[in-house]
């Protein structure tokens, strides 16, 4: 349909406006393997088949190029019914597009850059007072393609991306093939029998996961308040953001992602997720570390079980102090909360 064609024309060129502003912030090493990631999008190749690498330089070099030239544009209204919508008004834009069998998201994400995308509805549905809509094939993306997101009591599940993701993960496991929880999720899994088995297999149980922690990130936003994000919007400090992100993290898998997983047995899904539990979220609890390693020798979850019921209060205690330290003074909260990083000892559990 021609006004769907324009629709994916502007949501693509806001898109491309968020890289050509942030794309280059990215560490190399995260930024090419974006870049691979949406060539591969963009030109619909399959995610086994190798990438075309003389193509690929003179594609990544092509929309360096293009990036220059959008860095100070402005982001672009949406038509849709007549009309041009902001493109942050993600509840219009969707109860426009919802009988179109579509679905739009548009957000902030981590270090204040903006996300966007465009997708097929595969199904929505109500959970916790949340709107969950999941989407199949994209139709306009940016290079960072979040799988999951909660935006304004919505949240998105992006399958595509998701399986995406999931094919990365095991490409780069496959270099080394390193032990660990990792291997202990592919093999259950059915990695490396029937690949594309595998990952369908992967993708729907790992998206329930990330619909779980995207839900638990919504409890505990109704817990810590409205101010929870206006404090994460106005860090300006990366280190304090990624200590606040961690901490809320922490309280929402405690909260809806781990308990849920436990109660229906989900062991793939547990190894999968601990397998991601790294970096600051994993040095400031790890409590629940030892917790896996007890059960993956084991098998016995109470120690899982006992240590989510605590970081139930002890995270949600931890987001307050770090929103007091916001509320009292917030032009220096962000090198406040950045030296704890360092010295993460007084909030870990």
């Amino acid at each position: 349909m021609a006004d769907l064609e324009e629709l994916r024309r502007a949501v693509q060129a806001n898109c491309d406006i968020a890289d050509a502003r942030h794309a280059r912030d990215m560490t190399m090493c995260n930024y090419l393997l974006a870049m691979r990631e949406l060539f591969r999008w963009e030109r619909d190749i399959p995610l086994a088949r190798p990438l075309p690498q003389a193509e690929l330089g003179a594609w990544i070099a092509a929309r360096e190029t293009r990036w220059n030239d959008l860095e100070e544009a402005d982001f672009r209204p949406l038509p849709l019914g007549g009309g041009a919508l902001d493109p942050f008004d993600n509840a219009a834009i969707n109860a426009r597009l919802a009988p179109l069998g579509m679905v739009y998201s548009g957000g902030l994400g981590r270090w204040g850059k903006p996300h966007f995308f465009l997708g097929e509805l595969a199904r929505r549905e109500t959970r916790h007072g949340l709107e969950v809509l999941v989407s199949e094939r994209e139709h306009a993306r940016d290079l960072f393609a979040p799988p999951a997101a909660l935006r304004g009591g919505m949240v998105f599940l992006r399958l595509d991306a998701l399986r995406r993701w999931l094919w990365e993960k095991t490409e780069i496991w496959g270099v080394k093939q390193a032990d660990g929880a990792l291997k202990a999720a592919l093999e259950a899994y059915g990695f490396p029998g029937d690949a594309e088995a595998a990952l369908a297999r992967m993708a729907a149980a790992e998206g329930e996961t990330l619909i779980l922690h995207e839900i638990g990130e919504g409890l505990a936003e109704s817990l810590l308040g409205p101010e929870w994000r206006k404090m994460l919007a106005g860090l300006s400090e990366r280190r304090a953001e990624l200590l606040a992100r961690a901490v809320r993290d922490n309280l929402a898998d405690c909260l809806s992602t781990l308990p849920a997983l436990l109660e229906s047995g989900a062991s793939a899904s547990l190894h999968f997720y601990f397998a991601n539990f790294e970096g600051l979220r994993r040095s400031l609890f790890p409590r629940l570390w030892s917790a896996y390693s007890a059960w993956r020798r084991a098998g016995d979850d109470a120690d899982l079980r006992l240590a989510c019921r605590d970081g139930q209060a002890h995270w949600r205690e931890a987001a307050r102090r770090l929103l007091k330290v916001w509320q009292e003074d917030p032009v220096r909260a962000g090198s406040v909360l950045s030296e704890w990083v360092d010295e993460p000892g007084s909030l870990a559990l």
